[in-house]
């Protein structure tokens, strides 16, 4: 008789400014004793494990660690289901069937980055399909390398073929054009995920439940925007969506075609990397608060002047402002589509959880 798999007892992750918040609410109310670690945000002992989160920020990311004969316990009941929103050691299907069954799920990347597109995908997941997602190892994207998300990315598209996902792609210039128009994000990516949603149930019409991460206060402002099969389909909106494998799937291809317009940016203004020194190559930065970001976007408006902004950058961000600012400049510098300007903080909108 073969013996039992030994349990693992040593777990790492890299957790997101919001699965912070959500593990120290944990670590706050949960019976754990406080522990001093050097170098640690925050420290706890529970039964036979402890967990650690550690200062140093890469990314807006910190590292935690979870270590014990019951730290598997810990990531299998508090950590994955209250923190990582999603599962990583396979019990979730049999928590809840209704994952796997036949559904599809839209995500959305770029929002939060003032280079590059903002990318929305609908992706269609069923039994057999999660099962082989599982496999890939498919989950949140937030969770994922960028390595990593450029190959599931490829393997899910692979997988599922042209008819069971769906994009929308609106590169800076389309992105700054539509701005201008709608004058608000939320609108945008409402209108974005309905197009995504009716493709995909166009392509698919067994399909009749979509799960959506909900990026506005209320779930009005994508149902005002549905088109015809979407306002017949059931429409599942909810915050940490991602714990949804088809909502995973999307979030990964969604990313997967944003760091490709990344990749070819930073081709376009650095040049093509030499074979083997890929990794070492200069890259276009990502987010928006990053000093780089800056640095990078007025190094390009002092070679080729403002109107670049408006092809590789979101104009409406206050970056654009300081940016301008620092060559003597005012928004009276860019075409009508780029003088329109938030009104709130980059990578903000409207509620907590809205950054991606």
């Amino acid at each position: 008789m073969e013996e039992p798999a030994p349990r693992k007892s040593t777990f790492t992750f890299e957790l997101t400014e919001d699965q912070q918040e959500l593990l120290l609410g944990v670590m706050l109310t949960g019976n754990y004793r406080r522990r001093e670690v050097p170098y640690s945000l925050w420290s706890i002992e529970g039964e036979k494990f402890n967990a650690t989160l550690y200062e140093k920020q890469k990314h807006g990311k910190r590292k935690l660690c979870v270590q014990g004969s019951g730290a598997e316990d810990f990531v299998l009941f508090v950590l994955e289901p209250r923190v990582l929103g999603g599962a990583s050691l396979g019990y979730e299907t049999v928590l809840n069937p209704e994952l796997t069954a036949p559904h599809g799920g839209s995500d959305e990347s770029g929002k939060g980055d003032y280079f590059g597109p903002l990318v929305v995908c609908a992706a269609y997941s069923d039994e057999a399909l999660a099962a082989e997602m599982q496999k890939m190892g498919v989950r949140d994207c937030k969770q994922m390398s960028d390595k990593a998300v450029l190959q599931a990315g490829f393997a899910l598209r692979k997988l599922l073929g042209p008819s069971r996902y769906s994009v929308v792609k609106l590169g800076p210039a389309a992105y700054n054009r539509l701005y201008a128009k709608m004058r608000n994000i939320n609108r945008m990516l409402a209108w974005a995920h309905a197009t995504a949603i009716e493709e995909l149930l166009t392509k698919n019409p067994s399909c009749h439940r979509v799960v959506v991460d909900q990026f506005a206060h209320t779930e009005d402002t994508i149902k005002r925007a549905l088109k015809p099969l979407g306002k017949k389909a059931e429409i599942v909106q909810m915050h940490k969506a991602e714990s949804d494998i088809a909502v995973a799937a999307a979030s990964v291809i969604a990313r997967e075609l944003f760091l490709r317009d990344i990749q070819k940016m930073s081709e376009e203004l650095f040049g093509v990397p030499e074979p083997g020194k890929e990794k070492d190559a200069p890259k276009v930065p990502a987010g928006s608060s990053d000093p780089r970001v800056r640095q990078l976007a007025e190094e390009m408006v002092a070679k080729n002047g403002p109107v670049w902004l408006m092809n590789h950058c979101k104009a409406h961000f206050q970056t654009t402002d300081k940016v301008l600012a620092a060559k003597g400049l005012t928004r009276e510098a860019l075409p009508a589509e780029g003088r329109v300007a938030s009104l709130v903080a980059n990578g903000s909108y409207g509620f907590k959880g809205a950054k991606k």
